[in-house]
Order: structure tokens, then C-alpha cells, then sequence
């Protein structure tokens, strides 16, 4: 019997291959990114409970339960060709009027020296129909 010929990626359960994956670093394992990010994170959920807990006794407990259905709907369909457009979601969750930095520091997606993909290549590649490959 001959042994593999292919090289595992992967041992234990960690990926170790740093020109695919970047150097790993155990600080980023160990504490998150920034204090203020955790905070604000933590703010974020208990702000979510406090308002599912407001529309339970104003609604019924049933509301809550419908938006969770229209937020999993909503979070699975987005305009082709613009993958953090989910116009929907944004509207449901409220974060349509949020200014993030990606509004006035443009995104490197929307640059005009990258030439636009044809709508019918990328719906059968979302379709599994043809193969990534322009």
C-alpha cells in the first residue's frame, strides 16, 4: 500500500498553513479585538433582549416569534451581484440609517477601474450551474 501523496492542511483541528490562511496568532485566540468592541457588542444583546421582552407584553409573545421568521427569510435573499446588499434585512433591523465608514471611505468593490461581472455567468455560478471560472 503507498501512502497519500497529498499533504494534510490541517492538524488537529487547526489550520496551519500560513500562506493560505495567515500567521497565527495566540494573543487574537485569547482577548478580542478591542475592549470597546466587546462592550459595545454586549450592549448591542442587551438592548435586543430588553426590546423582545417590550414587544412580548406589548404584542404577545407571538411578535417576537414573526420577526425571528421574517429576519431568517429576509437574511437569505440579496440583490445578485452585490454581496452585502440585503436591502430587507436592513430595513426590518434599522440599520438601513446607519452611517458606517464603508458610506463615505468608498468600498473597493464599487471601484471604477473593476470591470462589472455579467449578470447570467454569476446566477449559474450562484446556481452551481457553471463553474466560477470567467
Amino acid at each position: 500500500m503507498e501512502a497519500p501523496k497529498t499533504i494534510q492542511h490541517e492538524i488537529g483541528g487547526v489550520q496551519n498553513d500560513a500562506l493560505r490562511f495567515g500567521l497565527h496568532g495566540v494573543k487574537s485566540d485569547l482577548v478580542g479585538s478591542h475592549p470597546l468592541q466587546s462592550a459595545y457588542e454586549s450592549a448591542k444583546e442587551t438592548e435586543e433582549v430588553m426590546k423582545r421582552k417590550g414587544l412580548a407584553n406589548l404584542y404577545g409573545t407571538a411578535f417576537p416569534l414573526k420577526m425571528d421568521i421574517d429576519r431568517q427569510i429576509l437574511s437569505r435573499f440579496q440583490r445578485p451581484l452585490l454581496p452585502s446588499s440585503m436591502l430587507g434585512l436592513e430595513a426590518l433591523t434599522g440599520t438601513l440609517d446607519d452611517f458606517g465608514f464603508e458610506d463615505y471611505l468608498n468600498d473597493p468593490r464599487e471601484l471604477e477601474t473593476v470591470r462589472p461581472l455579467d449578470l447570467h455567468h454569476s446566477m449559474e455560478v450562484r446556481l452551481g450551474l457553471s463553474k466560477g471560472l470567467s
